[in-house]
């Protein structure tokens, strides 16, 4: 075990009916001027947006609202919102929605505090943030886990780059997390939802050393009841435990909880997906589960001893070597993620990269990366372009 710092300060309010409570949740927080902000029409169109401004209106707040964002958000509406936030006074930023939201409200946040600077400095590594607006969120959608994460991603529409960030200064002071919300997704995106948070655990249990037990079991109990749901899900949309068990996985998969003690964090996958994500406009969790066999095949000799355990623990499959019971996990969670409707391939993902666009892929991953990426197995730029063809 390595030593380790936690830090998860986000308050979170769980349950039915929970986004009742918005506004005096917020005035408890001292703010009295919000932004909200939120992505399509479905928080419109279901009455949620109004739900929650007449909650803000009955607590006294003063507010505006931002719709407009997408997946993969885009850093023209970030660049809007923080005009706006400006404009407006805010004192904090409000995302109701999923992990695109709040992704977007916390750039936002980094605009906002820092005027003078260009946000996307901060997402290119060309500067570290110094401070960031107060930022909370009303969840729709199970996946991402920004509700509890201090990392962020935004695309940069004009280069076709996706970057993410971490920093400690953009976590939410208050999560309102209702299940209920979630039940009028569409069955591809909350299977989407799954393999991201499954995704989120993945790259920190895949580790050259320093494991915990107890962070293993955490980090494999998780992943099991992820699985066990989403077939639920699958079969039963409408099913409040099983959403109510996916939405607190979104958030313990991505707030370090899965990662504790151990020697880093791969996201080898992530990184390959986000530039999959900048180029094609894939969706996040189905680019994940495109990509993350062929990242396995890779490298799994290289840390052969977590492919063994994640083979026996979580997915409950044995071969007759080493080797065989972790190709067998592998091939596990592929029927998995098939169960689900969620392609293995780029092809079934409905991406044909050419040679170019992989090379470029490659390399702007790499780069991202700061030229090297990895804890199962360091990998490359030329490991990265090896990983995308064995994809295909």
């Amino acid at each position: 075990m390595f030593n380790f710092e936690y830090y998860a300060p986000t308050r979170i309010v769980f349950g039915r009916k929970a986004e009742a409570r918005t506004g005096q949740l917020l005035k408890e927080l001292g703010v009295s001027r919000v932004l909200i902000h939120y992505g399509g029409g479905s928080a419109v169109r279901s009455g949620l947006l109004d739900r929650v401004a007449a909650s803000l209106d009955e607590a006294g707040l003063v507010h505006t609202a931002l719709g407009g964002v997408v997946p993969n958000p885009r850093l023209s509406k970030v660049r809007e919102g923080a005009k706006l936030a400006r404009e407006f006074g805010a004192e904090l930023i409000l995302a109701v929605g999923g992990g695109s939201v709040i992704d977007s409200a916390k750039a936002i946040g980094y605009a906002v505090a820092e005027p003078d600077h260009d946000v996307w400095e901060i997402y290119d590594r060309k500067r570290t943030p110094k401070a960031c607006l107060p930022v909370a969120c009303v969840l729709t959608i199970a996946a991402a886990g920004s509700e509890m994460s201090n990392s962020s991603v935004i695309t940069n529409e004009n280069t076709g780059e996706k970057r993410g960030y971490r920093n400690n200064l953009c976590r939410l002071k208050l999560a309102i997390m209702n299940p209920e919300l979630t039940t009028s997704l569409p069955s591809y995106q909350t299977a989407a939802g799954c393999t991201d948070i499954l995704m989120h655990t993945l790259e920190r249990y895949f580790t050259q050393g320093g494991n915990m037990e107890l962070t293993d079991q955490i980090a494999e109990g998780l992943m099991r009841t992820v699985i066990k749901n989403a077939l639920i899900l699958r079969d039963d949309p409408a099913n409040y435990d099983a959403r109510a068990e996916v939405m607190w996985a979104s958030s313990l998969s991505h707030n370090d909880l899965t990662g504790l003690g151990a020697d880093g964090m791969d996201f080898v996958s992530h990184g390959m997906e986000h530039e999959l994500g900048g180029m094609f406009d894939v969706t996040h969790g189905a680019g994940l589960s495109a990509v993350w066999p062929a990242w396995a095949r890779y490298v799994y000799q290289n840390c052969l001893p977590r492919f063994v355990k994640f083979a026996r623990n979580v997915m409950q499959v044995e071969g007759a070597s080493d080797e065989d019971t972790a190709l067998k996990g592998i091939a596990a969670l592929e029927d998995f993620f098939h169960s689900i409707h969620m392609p293995v391939t780029l092809k079934e993902l409905g991406v044909e990269p050419t040679e170019e666009q992989i090379l470029a892929m490659a390399a702007s991953c790499a780069r991202g990366a700061g030229g090297k990426k990895g804890t199962a197995k360091l990998l490359y730029e030329a490991d990265m372009a090896e990983i995308y063809r064995l994809a295909r």
